[in-house]
């Protein structure tokens, strides 16, 4: 039996407790907070989409860094096994909309007491308030100077000694709840590689004005383009927001994700709004002829009412040039022409990110190249596991981050020795 310290006590720490004292060993789990799972609660807007209930392929298909990397972590511990973990430990789950898996309260902190009661059962040792401020690593006395985790150093000069340490301190994002990047520094201070981070799955920020006159307007049911000059570098469909720096939603969060790794590309990073989705640029121009029909003797103003929200209507005329008391009658093939690919198309200049405070996850990390996959063990620094946010992996909305942090966790809990 081995004694070990988990440092981090989110989804993938509390999940490594448990696996490593399934496993048989004594866990000691070091939270800094002052309670478990501070970023869980607040994750899916606090009801915490827990995984995702698609097939593996779709899951694979969902992690945006380093999916290859998963193959291990993901078969030995998938979407099934976490919902039947949490299920069995009194947090009855449902699947909505997208395979999206929710708690049936939809209280995260369900999940958060889920993980509790599943610690004390097993004995593990939870300290909180305890905040480590960096690895005991030391020359191996037996492995050719191999560099060996021998414990953490916490707050005040103390040491914690152990024969593995299981890193699951997150990332960068919502330093509110913690993730501060300490795990990155003491990973850097040990001869690993850092990823640059970056903010992802995250609001973006636009050149337009006019996404302030559209402020609190919510559009559903909406295509986005993402391009880098020429290239196409995301698509999806979903739900979006006007904000007045820019936009956000659903999809652009996701879109937010391939914005951080191809903003190099030369031109501008230009998103396009199809706002017609369901119809092609023949079905729109048929639909427009009958509006223009019905309401041949108005004003344009006025004759789009049924096509936008109102909030969106003067953006949507301002764009076309054409005149908004121009009668429609009087509107040319042209010009309506020009429209309708304006409808399926409206162009949007991308300037940058918000913040980490507002990202939900952080792009960057531990390299994946430092960790071997099939067990989350450093390759650099014998008995020390990663697990977590705190790598270089990432993936969409939809329960897919958490996830990784779940398989990640139980992985490294399991492997260590």
């Amino acid at each position: 039996m081995s004694k070990v310290i988990v440092v981090g006590g989110g989804a993938a720490g509390m999940m490594a407790a448990v696996a490593a004292a399934d496993a048989g060993h004594r866990v000691i789990l070091a939270e800094k907070n002052e309670k478990l799972g501070k970023k869980v609660f607040i994750t899916g807007k606090g009801r915490c989409n827990v995984t995702n209930a698609a097939d593996m392929d779709v899951l694979f298909d969902n992690v945006c860094t380093n999916a290859k990397f998963l193959y291990s972590a993901f078969y030995q511990y998938d979407n099934r096994a976490v919902m039947d973990f949490l299920e069995k430990a009194g947090c009855p789950l449902k699947i909505e909309r997208g395979d999206r898996v929710f708690p049936v309260s939809d209280h995260s902190s369900d999940v958060i007491a889920a993980f509790q009661r599943e610690l004390k059962k097993r004995g593990v040792e939870v300290l909180l308030h305890t905040e480590v401020k960096g690895l005991v690593v030391e020359e191996s006395k037996t492995d050719d100077k191999a560099l060996r985790c021998m414990g953490v150093e916490i707050a005040g000069g103390k040491i914690l000694d152990a024969d593995a340490c299981i890193l699951c301190t997150g990332g960068v994002s919502y330093a509110s709840t913690g993730s501060t990047g300490d795990g990155h520094r003491f990973a850097e201070e040990t001869g690993h590689k850092i990823i640059d981070c970056k903010p992802s799955l995250v609001p973006l920020e636009m050149a337009e004005d006019w996404c302030k006159e559209l402020m609190g307007l919510s559009l559903r049911n909406v295509a986005l383009r993402m391009c880098g000059g020429k290239k196409e570098i995301y698509q999806g469909f979903g739900e979006m927001l006007f904000t007045h720096f820019g936009i956000s939603g659903p999809l652009v969060l996701s879109a937010s994700s391939f914005y951080a790794k191809h903003k190099k590309d030369k031109g501008d990073v230009k998103i396009y709004i199809d706002l017609k989705p369901a119809l092609d640029e023949e079905q729109l121009d048929k639909r427009l002829l009958r509006d223009f029909d019905e309401n041949k003797n108005k004003q344009f103003k006025n004759a789009l009412g049924g096509l936008f929200p109102a909030k969106l209507i003067p953006v949507m005329i301002s764009l076309s040039g054409i005149h908004s008391d121009k009668k429609v009658n009087e509107i040319t093939k042209e010009e309506r022409k020009a429209f309708v690919t304006l409808i399926k198309n409206v162009p949007l200049t991308v300037t940058g990110t918000r913040g980490f405070a507002e990202a939900i996850i952080t792009q960057g990390g531990v390299s994946v190249k430092d960790v071997n996959p099939s067990t989350m063990e450093s390759k650099r620094v014998k008995g020390l596991y990663f697990a977590g946010e705190v790598l270089d992996l990432d993936a969409m909305t939809g329960g897919y981050n958490l996830q990784i942090a779940w398989s990640t966790g139980y992985l490294a809990g399991t492997s260590v020795e």
